[in-house]
């Protein structure tokens, strides 16, 4: 069994705050984000993670479960930040394993689709996009997974590509059929109980994701809403320095 996933560290801190990545991306997407963070505030180490499928990660192929497992086994007692695929795994691993989890911050997140039937559909949609993959290619695949409406507030210099780039096929198809959104139990009846504090943050103009936000923040006993103006659902990438405002007031508040 895999004890971990692949992961580098910046700063020198004890307060430990660990981030895991959107779909397609590495821990890399974080580095400006965690260089600026722990200039800011020299007592915060960032741990930046590659989720299976992805990265240094790629050949790790794991559900979702299993996927926070390894999240918890390389990060440890810490904060824990997810991106949209990263915010699900990291609610996962607040669920499962709340003793580890110190509280969650998720940009872009959901605790999934409730019904059944969202769920297949969305299990069938993704074995699409799968075989896509398999059929053009990363880069190829990349230039429509990119074009969505999803990533129109995000230009394309910011969305880096370079980085995305660096994934396989296998890693990415096996993510999208293992830790999709159809193949996570939702969690909000779990979170109405969670004794941890949790921050929801989305960008302004991502109005599906604003509303999951603010129902995050409103479900979890301990809960709280942050709305970074004028961002879409690409907000670490496009507007990093209002989400390092946005993750260290929260830091600040949960001394």
């Amino acid at each position: 069994m895999t004890n971990g996933l692949a992961h580098e560290s910046i700063g020198n801190g004890t307060r430990v705050v660990v981030f895991s990545h959107g779909f397609t991306q590495t821990r890399s997407m974080w580095r400006p984000i965690a260089h600026e963070l722990c200039k800011r505030d020299e007592s915060l180490r960032c741990v930046l993670v590659d989720l299976p499928g992805h990265g240094e990660s790629a050949h790790i192929a794991t559900p979702i479960e299993e996927a926070a497992r390894l999240l918890v086994a390389t990060g440890g007692g810490a904060v824990y930040v997810g991106y949209s695929l990263g915010a699900r795994v990291a609610l996962r691993a607040l669920v499962d394993h709340p003793a580890i989890v110190q509280g969650v911050i998720s940009i872009s997140g959901t605790a999934g689709l409730e019904t059944e039937s969202e769920r297949q559909a969305r299990v069938t949609a993704d074995e699409t996009l799968a075989r896509r993959l398999e059929a053009i290619g990363v880069g190829a695949f990349l230039d429509e997974w990119l074009a969505q409406p999803l990533f129109a507030d995000l230009p394309r210099d910011q969305a880096g590509l370079p980085d995305r780039l660096g994934n396989t096929v296998a890693g990415l198809a096996e993510s999208l059929r293992n830790c999709g959104q159809g193949r996570q139990r939702p969690l909000w009846d779990d979170l109405r109980t969670s004794t941890r504090p949790l921050l929801a943050i989305a960008g302004s103009l991502d109005l599906k994701y604003v509303a999951l936000a603010r129902r995050l923040a409103s479900t979890a006993p301990h809960g709280t809403l942050t709305l970074i103006t004028g961002a879409g659902h690409g907000a670490p990438q496009a507007m990093p320095l209002a989400v390092v405002d946005a993750i260290l007031e929260w830091l600040t508040s949960q001394r």
